[in-house]
């Protein structure tokens, strides 16, 4: 080869791997300005304080910070002002994103009603009338926890109530108030809204219809259950369970005035005399039986009997 001709070739080559070289180095800065841009901090709407599950979301629980671009939650809002007035579904801690997954759908979107979000799977809604005192006095609000004591007439007894724990350790889901009539005027009847199992809801809806309620607010640590034998007119006056029904010996027996009245008539009664029974004579020991002893001797074979004498 002449030397034009190599010096072509190197040239060729050269220019090759610098192209190459600089295909590789745009690619690589290329992909760091990504990551770069990836990581550059976004404007989105956090909460500026906690905001609790059914509120209604004001201006001074939110703001706007800086947050990672390739980490920004899905459903983000970047303008406060559209989330003004919704009303949170589920719990949102300060500095959290303010997503459209945590709030109340809008007016008229599919779903839109709050309760039917925090109703646990499987579980239903029910919601009971009470007033001021099975209340306990306005104290109980939601996620508290209640028993309900039902009180009612024993079936087959005639002017005989019970009252029972019918449904122990229930969420209490949210409290408010209806207007009903009572004597042709309007009233307001407190309400509570408790989260029931299935047949845990018939039990109270059919307990409702026959009696009335009353609700026992529990400690926030006690969760446990209790022994609940139910409590009737007969217990509260003893102090404690009835006492047991008398036994058919106990209940044959004549009673005291009874007993003295029969007494007294066999007072009046002559005194009738009965013959002596005759002694048994004892049965005499038998006489001691007199015996000999006799021994034998035979061919140095000695024997020894005894005789008794009739």
């Amino acid at each position: 080869m002449t030397r034009p001709k190599a010096v072509i070739v190197v040239a060729i080559l050269a220019l090759v791997f610098a192209g190459i070289a600089a295909w590789l180095t745009f690619h690589y800065l290329q992909g760091e300005m990504d990551k770069t841009k990836a990581v550059q901090p976004q404007q989105i709407v956090v909460a500026a304080a906690d905001i609790p599950i059914g509120a209604t979301i004001s201006q001074p629980q939110l703001k706007v910070t800086s947050w990672p671009k390739d980490s920004i939650p899905p459903g983000s809002s970047l303008d406060p002002k559209p989330l003004i007035g919704r009303v949170a579904i589920r719990p949102i801690s300060k500095g959290d994103a303010v997503t459209e997954q945590k709030l109340k759908p809008k007016g008229g979107a599919q779903g839109s009603g709050f309760m039917t979000y925090i109703i646990p799977l499987g579980h239903r809604a029910v919601t009971v009338a009470v007033n001021e005192v099975a209340g306990v006095a306005g104290f109980i609000t939601p996620n508290d926890r209640v028993d309900v004591v039902l009180t009612t007439p024993i079936p087959g007894v005639q002017s005989e109530k019970i009252s029972k724990i019918i449904l122990q350790n229930v969420p209490v889901l949210a409290t408010g108030q209806i207007t009903d009539q009572k004597e042709g005027k309007p009233v307001v009847v407190p309400t509570v809204t408790l989260d029931l199992s299935p047949d845990d809801s018939e039990r109270l809806v059919l307990g409702a219809s026959r009696g009335s309620l009353q609700l026992l607010l529990r400690n926030i640590a006690d969760t446990g259950p209790t022994d609940a034998r139910g409590a009737t007119i007969a217990r509260v006056l003893s102090g404690s369970a009835p006492p047991p029904a008398a036994t058919p010996a106990l209940a044959a027996a004549p009673k005291p005035a009874k007993v003295a009245k029969v007494a007294k008539v066999a007072a009046k009664r002559p005194a009738v005399k009965k013959p002596r029974a005759e002694a048994a004579p004892r049965p005499q020991a038998p006489a001691p039986r007199s015996s000999h002893t006799v021994t034998l001797i035979d061919g140095g074979v000695r024997t020894t009997k005894e005789f008794v004498l009739q």
